[in-house]
């Protein structure tokens, strides 16, 4: 599936496809929340890092954090807009094949998840009321599946 995207401010805008277009993964950790979550949590998705075109490019700004008062940053790469401040998406070394955007820079309407992970709930913040509906999972950190099954799972993965 295709997605488009853009920062608020529109200096920004990215396209990119994406076998995992649900979006499901509601990230709380200390990173995402701050970065990009008005609701103490960010919602990423999975796509091809193959596929990621940018217009605007020059106004991406990158950040990597610094992970448990550890001297060297994440290998992990926070994008966003050098204008607005927008959340982007987030790139990882460890899986170059993998670009998450940001559900909220997503500009094509997402279809609506059968069930909802939360995740990182250790480091939610205590003023955040995480919801506990019938369809949902919560993990203290990662939950026991990867974007791919979790779409497999469902019947819900679109094959390139």
């Amino acid at each position: 599936m295709l997605l488009e995207g853009s920062c608020h401010c529109e200096a920004v805008h990215f396209r990119v496809e994406s076998p995992y277009p649900y979006p499901y993964l509601y990230c709380y950790c200390s990173i995402c929340r701050k970065t990009a979550g008005g609701g103490g949590y960010a919602i990423n998705l999975g796509a091809d890092a193959n596929t990621l075109k940018v217009e605007g490019e020059e106004n991406v700004r990158v950040y990597r954090a610094r992970i448990n008062d550890e001297r060297d940053p994440s290998p992990a790469e926070w994008h966003s807009c050098g204008v607005c401040g927008s959340a982007l998406w987030v790139f990882n070394s460890w899986w170059p094949e993998l670009i998450h955007p940001f559900a909220s820079a997503v500009d094509t309407p997402l279809p609506e998840p059968p069930e909802k992970i939360r995740m990182m709930l250790n480091y939610a913040a205590p003023w955040v009321e995480i919801p506990n509906d019938q369809n949902e999972r919560h993990f203290p950190e990662f939950p026991d599946e990867s974007l791919e099954e979790w779409h497999r799972r469902h019947g819900l993965y679109f094959e390139q």
